[in-house]
């Protein structure tokens, strides 16, 4: 057994959880959040790399436009991380357990270092 397992039964075991489970429209509010913050976090991204690749926004610093960016980014990701964890709260164990779940997150959290990592590195050669 996973040590997220446990953990997942607790947050499914939730009043939160239950609501969300039995409320179509809830569901539907929170999926519709769901996208908007990952059209945040992708239309970030695009501007960023279209600029670092000199196809748009030429005018400005890439400290500029990647500050930006980034604050979209991160706004798109914080709604998306929140409901993400909403969404899946009401059958929580059987996400913990599907293997497509599982790499779909390790695929997230890898994007996110990777992005964080380039970005960072692109930005001080910018820099100095």
């Amino acid at each position: 057994m996973l040590v997220i397992e446990p953990v997942a039964a607790c947050v499914e075991a939730t009043q939160i959880a239950a609501w969300i489970g039995e409320s179509m429209w809830l569901m539907a509010s929170l999926s519709a959040a769901h996208v908007i913050g990952y059209t945040l976090v992708i239309s970030g991204a695009v501007v960023a790399n279209l600029h670092w690749m000199g196809l748009i926004l030429q005018q400005l610093s890439i400290v500029e436009v990647t500050r930006t960016a980034n604050r979209g980014i991160a706004l798109g990701l914080s709604i998306s991380v929140v409901t993400g964890l909403l969404l899946v709260s009401w059958k929580a164990t059987a996400a913990a357990s599907n293997n497509i779940f599982q790499m779909k997150m390790l695929l997230l959290e890898s994007a996110i270092v990777f992005h964080i990592t380039w970005q960072r590195g692109v930005s001080r050669r910018h820099i100095t």
